[in-house]
């Protein structure tokens, strides 16, 4: 079996928590959604960051008039340290738009302006995190932070990236596979 191609696979869709011991201030304390992760490299968006951006103020630079009240109080999240100011909407699946590539069953992602037009107009996907922003890694990085227990990788659901208060997404991530992450000791190291 070759543990490359494996590897590549699993994270595809997967939750990766920081540990206790990340150095990178990018990265410390997060959730990112690994949206791609193939020979090429891997993208994800950090979930769990929100800025001190409202989506209305994002919306009314893209010179949008009319804004859905419920949409405009959303943050926007800081999805990353690469292109910051590059957009991306994490959305439930069902409705497609012009750049729509489908993360898992149950999340996309969205890099095309119509989606928030859509959303701006109160007619976009019921479930939306909208990101500035995204992490990324060169091909084999990520695989060697991972023998390297940087990361640790979880199954992604909805309700995770979704629902669950963005202050309480680091440790609910790492609860829904039975870990306290709060009791892993910040110096990794190899059995």
């Amino acid at each position: 079996m070759d543990t490359e191609n494996s590897l590549e696979s699993s994270l595809n869709s997967q939750l990766l928590i920081a540990m206790p011991g990340m150095q990178d201030p990018n990265f410390n304390s997060t959730v990112t959604l690994i949206c791609e992760h193939n020979a090429d490299g891997a993208l994800g968006i950090v979930i769990n960051r929100p800025s001190e951006m409202r989506l209305g103020g994002l919306l009314q630079q893209l010179e949008l008039d009319q804004i859905d009240e419920h949409v405009a109080v959303n943050p926007v999240l800081n999805g990353g340290p690469v292109a910051p100011e590059r957009g991306f909407v994490l959305h439930n699946c069902g409705e497609t738009f012009e750049s729509t590539v489908a993360v898992s069953d149950d999340v996309c992602l969205t890099i095309s302006r119509d989606v928030l037009d859509s959303m701006a107009a109160g007619e976009g996907p019921d479930r939306t995190l909208v990101a500035l922003g995204y992490a990324g890694w060169q091909p084999g990085q990520l695989e060697v932070e991972m023998l390297h227990n940087t990361w640790l990788s979880v199954p992604a659901t909805a309700d995770l990236i979704f629902d669950l208060p963005f202050e309480d997404r680091w440790s609910g991530a790492a609860r829904s596979v039975g870990v306290d992450i709060s009791q892993i000791s910040p110096h990794a190291g190899h059995a």
